[in-house]
Formats: structure tokens, C-alpha cells, sequence
């Protein structure tokens, strides 16, 4: 009995410890798919704050790249900017635009002015023939109410009134102190560093005596503009400033002339407020000799304005003898940058050669 109970005894406890053994591997089995099932619901949200708040990975920055790569490089931008400016302020490129001629000029930096010399244009000479100096040609054309000097062949202008364009005021050619000039639109200067200095003798005196090129105006304001591109000076009557751009694109487009950076963003700078500023087609041909706006003749009346020489007055460096004292100014530059242009007949320094329409005053 006793080894009976001893051995029923064994046995149930060996029926426990394999009970045990069991519920002990299904309870980890249990806690083992448990913990599989919650790494899923974790990592599942996980994922959704990742999207949210947490920097993208390599695999979700993939539609931020794309979106860089349609974007338009620094270059491109600038150019659609530049051009979706264009277009909204001046019509971009349209055709017969100033701004579609502009497209169409080099930009280039600036040449060196060696070799410059204003005398190579030529300038005042009757280039076309009328029998006329270019400057009396300009007058006739630009002035109204034109009093001509009678036996000069219907030439020289003695009085006028002028619209000036860059002033914005009309006033009256006064020849005595002169306060009337031609300008070069497009300064010689300017035109020799832009393409210029290659031209034979025929062509540069063509673009010096060209009626596209010149226009009568305030002699104090071609004197401040001096050799300027638009993007140093431009007329302070800003109602003209779209034509007066129009006009020197115009010029340089003809003699095949390149603009600088610097001007040709002036340029269009000032073009983005003229509403499709029309390239300038305007005839600006010479009148003939004797024609004008409500032209009459008259004798010119002697001027009562002398000068006097007291030897501390103007005088060229390039010294010798004139027709009048001992002042020589080989050409009207040099009259000029003496501050004695215009020169009158008498007064020293006048030359036949400085006045070349030969009625008394040179270097006009």
C-alpha cells in the first residue's frame, strides 16, 4: 500500500509538471504572438506620425525632388522673369516693338576709345548734297517760324522758336550766345566704342550727318549729356524718354552698332512704360534749301556783343595764326573745349575753315 500510494503519488505530480510544462509553452506562444501583433499596430502608427510630423525619409523625399527638378534654374528664371516682364510692360518681342529691335542688337562690353576724334564724322559737312551744312539743315527741319538769312541760298537760320524735346519747353534760337545745339543721339563717342571704330571714312560720316542721329536741343543739355548712353543720361522731359530710347535703338540697329549690358537694361527699363512703343519709323529727311515751317528772309542784323582779348580769354593749345589775332583753333573741337565756340567774324581765333556756311560766325 504503502509503495501503491507512493508510486499514484509520482505519477500525479509527473502529470502536473508535464500540465505546467504546457500551459507554460502555450502562455509563451500566447505572449509571443502578442508581441507580434503589437509591433505591427505600433509600427503602423508610427508610420502615420512619421508622415505628419517628422522630417521625410530618402523614399518620401522623392516628390519634393521632383517638384525641384520642373522648377527653372537661377538662369532660365531670370529669363522668364525678364521675359514675362517684357511682356506685360512693353509687349516683349512683338513685332515692329522698339523692344523686338532691341532683341535684336549684340550686347557686347565697351571697346577703348583709342583713336577717337570727333572731326572723323565729319560733322556739318552737306553730306547730302543740298548745298547746306548739316547743323542749318537740322535748324530748318526742328524750328518753326523760321527766319532764313537772306544770300545765304536759303541756308542759314537766323531765327526760329523751338519745341525742345528734352527740355519740354518751346523757346527762341537766340545765335548770339548760342543756346541752341545739335545732338548726336547717339554720341560719336558712344558710336566709336560700340562698333564704330571699324567704319571706313564714308560711313562714318554718314552716321555723323545722319537726320535719324541729330536733333536740335537745349545747348546746356547736350552739354550735360555728353558722350551718355540711356543708362547715364536721359532727356529730364520724361514724356520724350520712350521715343528718344525708340530713336537711338533705331540708330544703332541701322549701323549695325551693339548696345552694353548696362544700357540695354536702361533701355528697357524705360521701354516697360511705353505700351508697345513702335520701333521709330518717322521720316526725319532735311527739308530743302529756302523750306521750313513759315519760313521769311532777312538780312541778319550785326551783333552788338563784342568780345575783347585781354590775354586772359580762351585760347588753344595749338597755337599759330588766324585771320583774326594770334589765337588759331584748328578745328571747332578745339574752339569749343577752349570755351570760345561760337566764333565770330573779328573775334579771335575766327578762321575761314571754322565757318563754313561763311556767314561770320563759326563753330556754331
Amino acid at each position: 500500500m504503502r509503495f501503491s500510494s507512493f508510486l499514484n503519488h509520482a505519477t500525479n505530480r509527473l502529470w502536473a509538471g508535464v500540465v505546467f510544462a504546457l500551459i507554460t509553452v502555450l502562455g509563451l506562444a500566447l505572449l509571443s504572438a502578442c508581441a507580434d501583433g503589437g509591433d505591427v499596430e505600433v509600427s503602423a502608427h508610427d508610420a502615420s506620425w512619421t508622415l505628419e510630423s517628422s522630417p521625410p525619409t530618402a523614399a518620401t523625399a522623392e516628390p519634393e525632388a521632383e517638384t525641384e527638378a520642373t522648377t527653372p534654374s537661377e538662369s532660365s528664371e531670370d529669363e522668364d522673369t525678364s521675359e514675362e516682364t517684357e511682356q506685360g510692360r512693353a509687349g516683349g518681342s512683338t513685332p515692329g516693338t522698339a523692344l523686338a529691335m532691341l532683341d535684336e542688337l549684340a550686347v557686347k562690353g565697351r571697346a577703348p576709345k583709342t583713336g577717337y576724334d570727333a572731326d572723323l564724322f565729319s560733322w556739318r559737312s552737306d553730306a547730302d548734297h543740298n548745298g547746306c551744312d548739316t547743323r542749318n539743315d537740322v535748324l530748318r527741319r526742328d524750328l518753326r517760324d523760321i527766319t532764313l538769312k537772306a544770300g545765304s541760298k536759303g541756308c542759314v537760320v537766323i531765327a526760329g522758336d523751338l519745341s525742345d524735346q528734352y527740355k519740354g519747353e518751346t523757346y527762341a534760337f537766340d545765335r548770339s550766345p548760342n543756346n541752341i545745339d545739335i545732338d548726336h543721339i547717339v554720341a560719336r563717342s558712344n558710336a566709336w566704342q560700340t562698333g564704330a571704330a571699324t567704319f571706313d571714312e564714308d560711313t562714318l560720316k554718314d552716321l555723323g550727318n545722319d537726320p535719324l542721329n541729330l536733333l536740335a536741343v537745349s545747348s546746356s543739355l547736350n552739354r550735360q549729356k555728353g558722350d551718355g548712353d540711356a543708362a547715364t543720361w536721359l532727356p529730364p522731359a520724361k514724356s520724350y524718354r520712350c521715343e528718344y530710347v525708340s530713336r537711338q535703338i533705331a540708330i544703332k540697329h541701322k549701323y549695325d552698332l551693339w548696345v552694353v549690358k548696362a544700357e540695354k537694361t536702361a533701355m528697357k527699363r524705360v521701354l516697360g512704360a511705353c505700351n508697345n512703343q513702335p520701333a521709330f519709323t518717322k521720316n526725319v529727311a532735311w527739308p530743302d534749301p529756302g523750306e521750313g515751317d513759315n519760313v521769311t528772309t532777312a538780312k541778319e542784323q550785326p551783333s552788338s556783343k563784342k568780345k575783347t582779348n585781354s590775354g586772359s580769354g580762351p585760347k588753344s593749345s595749338e597755337s599759330g595764326t588766324g585771320s583774326s589775332g594770334s589765337v588759331f583753333y584748328k578745328n571747332c573741337t578745339a574752339a569749343r573745349d577752349a570755351g570760345a565756340a561760337p566764333v565770330r567774324r573779328g573775334d579771335p581765333g575766327y578762321a575761314s575753315h571754322l565757318d563754313r556756311d561763311g556767314d561770320g560766325v563759326g563753330c556754331e
